[in-house]
């Protein structure tokens, strides 16, 4: 059974930084995508980086330069480091596995945690 557990939300002023962890376990499918995907009240999702096994990463135009993927090297944790944070990125930000689709499919990945909220103040 596969597990998706994020961490490491919490509430921050217009510039700061936050770091986002999901810790996944029980898949050992190859190939697979791992990936973060934000959804933000009245909006729909929208993928914010993703990493395949063969270590290819996306990341969504309205985070590039600020946002940056990383994996431990057991691939089991990927981390969302952000910076330069706007109220824009205040959304519930959510961790995703899956075998079959990659970017930009995120949002529709199989395996997803429960969401950590992130919110940003002026």
């Amino acid at each position: 059974q596969v597990h998706v557990v994020e961490s490491g939300g919490g509430s921050v002023q217009s510039g700061g930084s936050l770091r986002l962890s999901c810790v996944t376990s029980g898949y050992n499918f190859l190939p697979y995508c791992m990936a973060w995907f934000r959804q933000a009240p009245g909006k729909e999702r929208e993928g914010v980086a993703s990493v395949a096994s063969d270590g290819k990463m996306h990341y969504a135009d309205s985070v590039k330069g600020r946002v940056t993927l990383s994996q431990d090297n057991a691939k089991n944790t990927l981390s969302l480091q952000m910076s330069t944070l706007t109220p824009e990125d205040t959304a519930m930000y959510y961790c995703a596995v899956d075998r079959n689709i990659c970017w930009p499919y995120v949002p529709d990945f199989y395996y997803q945690g429960q969401g950590t909220q992130v919110v940003v103040s002026d």
